[in-house]
């Protein structure tokens, strides 16, 4: 049975040169149809009901968070597919979704539908997507919930209830406002990238401090709310004290 994709990107080379790569090498893959817009690819994916969607993030009338807001169910895959920008990397790594960055090259894409058959090819990302959806609405972003995969599922942490985190070879332990800690298989830099803007700043090479929970600037270190201090490395000092006192 062919699964039925749609894709959906405003500029023809990236839509061929998907296109071409689906139908050479995974023809499995059936593209039911192209969509130009956002406005375009709501209407197509409401009339289709296809399987999966490899969905532009940045497109002149809407992007793609706002593609997916505007359905009335979402009863299918999404890969997301951009160039390179940092924030629209950024959005889809915090909250755990699957991506291709443009120009697509076929070993990605063969990864990604690897990961899509290993699902089933049932949407099992409607968590992800809705709280992505989710957190684009919220104003205050300590409100914002991040979600991390494990083996078990997956876990989700509201910003705000996250007071540090410490980094360990490839491995971070996260430091909890309830005392509690929780261990991610994510490097401290994998954080650092995904929370960028969001009150944290990394101030030691071990250590992400969440501003939300940073009572003051001590010397060579920061005083939290639990008590306990978190060391601030001599190269980061100065961007330290602008970080803390002007954030």
């Amino acid at each position: 049975m062919q699964i039925q994709s749609i894709i959906v990107d405003d500029t023809a080379f990236h839509r061929e040169v998907l296109a071409d790569l689906l139908e050479d090498a995974h023809p499995e893959i059936g593209v039911a149809a192209i969509a130009t817009s956002g406005t375009e690819a709501v209407e197509k994916i409401q009339s289709i009901r296809p399987d999966l969607v490899f969905l532009d993030v940045e497109m002149p009338d809407m992007n793609g968070f706002e593609v997916l807001a505007s359905l009335d169910r979402i009863d299918f895959q999404t890969i997301f597919v951009t160039a390179h920008s940092q924030y629209a990397i950024q959005a889809i790594r915090f909250n755990a979704l699957d991506y291709l960055m443009k120009p697509i090259n076929a070993k990605e894409l063969a990864q990604a539908l690897r990961r899509f058959r290993i699902q089933g090819y049932v949407p099992d990302n409607q968590p992800q997507i809705r709280q992505a959806l989710e957190n684009l609405k919220k104003e205050n972003v300590q409100e914002q919930v991040l979600f991390l995969p494990t083996q078990e599922g997956g876990m989700k942490l509201v910003l705000q209830e996250i007071v540090k985190i410490e980094g360990d070879g490839n491995y971070s332990t996260l430091y909890l406002s309830n005392g509690k800690t929780k261990l991610s298989a994510k490097t401290l830099g994998f954080f650092e990238e995904i929370l960028d803007g969001k009150g944290f700043f990394r101030c030691h090479r071990s250590f992400i401090v969440n501003r939300f929970h940073v009572e003051k600037m001590k010397g060579d270190a920061f005083c939290v709310q639990d008590g306990s201090t978190i060391p601030i490395s001599r190269r980061k000092k100065s961007e330290s004290k602008t970080w803390f006192y002007h954030n």
